[in-house]
């Protein structure tokens, strides 16, 4: 049989234009008339929604030459077959036949009304579920529309039948009405995101009702645009019926209008929007939820670090363990994922930085790791927990964090991200940390035993486990200013020249002309005194690395003094001292009680000045310290106070001679690194006991 011209009836105006403006107040009143509340049918949703989605997806337009094919995603995995679908649908499976029918039904002339009729048939249904069955009936129908177009050129069933819906000359010219077909598909796909959004609307007031409610904003923002959402989204679903039965039942000419076309595109630009203003409301609500939820956990916090546990595992979940992982850890150098149950009942030391912690900081923790491992009675655990910003974290913040990982012989978290907001406002707001490294100090019960044991670690290390505030005030009461808390096991020469009674000269400055004057004086004067002297050069706490490679490598090559040829010893030396400025700080100190305090102070505002400093000892304990040019201009004179060196010793005398020297007139300066508590509010000089102005400096040095 030849075929003929596809042709489509009479032109239907499905949709009049003037509804398809801003919903008013009187449309609004009229939709929600048509639900009756309080009495809903219960309807799982989501696997109806699954199954639509999955013929909407196998269902769009596909055009070969002007041959119409449909999608043809057969190879697709089949998500819906092993889901038990049968059962979720019983006693659902009439009523969706029904709409089914009405759809099919429904008046051309007044889409409105229909769609009214329709929300009333399913008054006792929730909002989402009126949508989500007109949506499934829907589904069958256009379904059924393009199971035979799909199959009609090569099924013998599918032929006839295709006949009779008359199909075929639809089939093969389908050039004609592809720009319908592809409208229709549009206002689907519109149709079925806002059905998502009131769906998820519905799930908010579900699920989330321990954080948000319905009865107040944001929800009730939300909640107030989802009758006029269900009723556009079931008015597109019966305008897409329609146009599907013109193309069915056999009224057609050459093709849809411009106008029809144009009408379901402007569907579909209306329910666009639609989602868009939902998504936006949702989004509300979800940072309504977080904030909720982020608020409880914070408090949780606080009540679980303020209350006495069996062992400390409350405590670090809760820090640490994100609730879909099992194994939060990792031992960084191995890879090696660990949950926290290797950390039950044991002494926990929190490593808490940004990433621009340094090597040398690594470093020196290694080291402090490695004693502790030798050590049987000395037992706890390092892990590291990194804190980020999620909003910038990008693949070079990721790249840095698997470095610093990598060094890192002890526990750390597998992935930042995993420490959550809350937490890190508690570690900020309790334990203070604002970029420069903290270490807390947990015991086997998880109670904070020091919410920072940097400094005490730095001092002393492995000697102050278990790392308390009471350990560390006891280590300062049986403390003394001494050679070996100023060096430390830094240089392991110091500990023999002391066992030797030699005298040792520690020096700084960056002036290299300084230095060499200094140091040639100083060898001289010592010669003619008849003294043992060893100088040594502990740099300067500002000087960067590539400046003190220089300075090492000239005092090396001239040999000028002893030198710490790497530069995490001479980092370790200032930083250590500025440790003990904080603890003693920590402990309320200042200069007019404490020693120690003052005589730290006094060298690091020799540090912080362009005049370099000199520290004398003799043995362990006996000592005298000045400004570079003040020590360099009293060893000149040597010559004039040399017999009383010689009567009453050389270290006594010196010290004599420079307090005799000490001028009024002086411009001392104290550079303390970083921002934060360990800042103090005010500061007096160590040279004649005023307060001294603060200054903020800014520096970037790419010595």
């Amino acid at each position: 049989m030849a075929s003929t011209p596809l042709k489509l009836g009479p032109k239907m105006r499905r949709e009049n234009r003037g509804s398809l403006q801003s919903d008013d107040t009187a449309l609004v009143r009229q939709i929600r008339e048509t639900h009756v509340p309080g009495r809903s049918h219960i309807v799982d949703v989501k696997p109806i929604l699954h199954v639509t989605d999955e013929i909407f997806h196998r269902s769009s337009v596909v055009t070969d030459g002007g041959i119409l094919l449909g999608a043809h995603v057969d190879s697709l995995e089949d998500r819906t077959s092993s889901l038990g679908y049968d059962v979720l649908l019983q006693g659902l499976s009439y009523l969706i036949q029904k709409i089914y029918i009405e759809i099919g039904c429904q008046s051309c002339a007044d889409v409105h009304a229909s769609t009214l009729e329709l929300l009333r048939s399913l008054s006792n249904y929730s909002w989402e579920a009126k949508v989500v069955l007109t949506l499934a009936a829907f589904s069958i129908y256009y379904g059924e529309f393009w199971l035979v177009a799909q199959l009609c050129t090569t099924n013998s069933l599918a032929k006839p039948v295709a006949i009779l819906k008359q199909l075929s000359d639809l089939i093969e010219h389908a050039a004609a009405v592809k720009p319908q077909l592809e409208a229709i598909d549009n206002l689907i796909k519109a149709i079925t995101k806002v059905t998502k959004r009131i769906v998820e609307c519905a799930d908010m007031v579900k699920l989330q009702s321990h954080y948000i409610s319905e009865d107040q904003p944001p929800l009730m923002t939300a909640m107030a645009h989802i009758p006029a959402a269900a009723y556009w989204a079931i008015r597109g679903i019966l305008a897409c019926a329609s146009h599907i039965s013109v193309l069915t039942g056999g009224r057609y000419e050459y093709g849809a209008s411009t106008t029809e076309v144009w009408e379901l595109s402007s569907l579909a630009h209306k329910l666009n929007n639609i989602d868009e203003h939902l998504n936006s409301e949702l989004e509300n609500c979800r940072r309504h939820i977080v904030e909720k939820r982020y608020d409880e956990d914070y408090k949780n916090l606080i009540h679980l670090f303020q209350s006495l546990h069996l062992d400390n595992m409350k405590n670090l979940r809760a820090l640490i363990s994100h609730k879909d992982d099992v194994q939060p850890l990792v031992i960084g150098r191995s890879q090696v994922r660990c949950s926290l149950e290797v950390l039950r009942r044991k002494h926990v030391l929190l490593l808490i930085t940004d990433l621009s912690l340094s090597y040398e900081e690594v470093l020196i923790l290694e080291h402090i790791h490695k004693d502790q491992q030798s050590r049987g009675e000395i037992e706890y655990e390092f892990v590291w927990l990194p804190i980020v910003d999620a909003a910038l974290w990008n693949e070079a913040k990721k790249e840095r964090f698997e470095d610093l990982k990598s060094r890192m012989p002890w526990y750390a978290v597998h992935d930042p991200l995993i420490i959550e907001p809350p937490v890190i406002k508690f570690i900020r707001d309790y334990w203070h940390f604002d970029k420069k490294m903290i270490i807390v100090s947990l015991d086997p019960q998880g109670r904070v035993s020091s919410a920072n044991a940097f400094h005490m670690l730095w001092i002393w290390g492995n000697l102050a486990f278990p790392f308390s505030d009471e350990k560390e005030n006891a280590l300062w009461n049986a403390e003394s200013w001494r050679l070996e808390l100023v060096t430390d096991g830094i240089d392991p020469e110091i500990l023999k020249w002391i066992d030797q009674g030699k005298y040792i000269c520690l020096f700084g400055s960056e002036d290299i002309e300084w230095i060499r004057r200094f140091t040639v004086r100083a060898k001289d004067v010592a010669k003619r005194a008849g003294i043992p002297l060893e100088l040594v050069y502990a740099g300067r706490s500002t000087a960067s690395k590539e400046k003190l490679w220089k300075l090492n490598k000239i005092i090396e090559a001239e040999n000028l003094s002893r030198t710490w040829s790497d530069y995490t010893s001479t980092w370790f030396f200032w930083s250590r001292l500025d440790s003990m400025r904080c603890s003693k700080a920590k402990h309320h100190k200042t200069i007019d009680d404490d020693t120690i305090l003052r005589e730290v102070m006094s060298l690091l505002s020799y540090d912080g000045s362009d005049h370099g400093w000199v520290m004398l000892w003799l043995g362990s304990a006996d000592t005298v310290r000045a400004n570079g040019h003040l020590t360099t201009s009293t060893l000149d004179d040597f010559e004039a106070w040399k017999p009383a060196a010689a009567e009453l010793g050389f270290l006594p005398e010196l010290k004599n001679q420079l307090k005799r020297r000490h001028e009024p007139h002086h411009c001392t300066r104290l550079i303390i690194p970083g921002f934060g508590p360990d800042i103090p509010d005010k500061v007096v000089c160590t040279e004649c006991g005023r307060e001294m102005e603060k200054f903020f400096m800014f520096r970037c040095c790419t010595e």
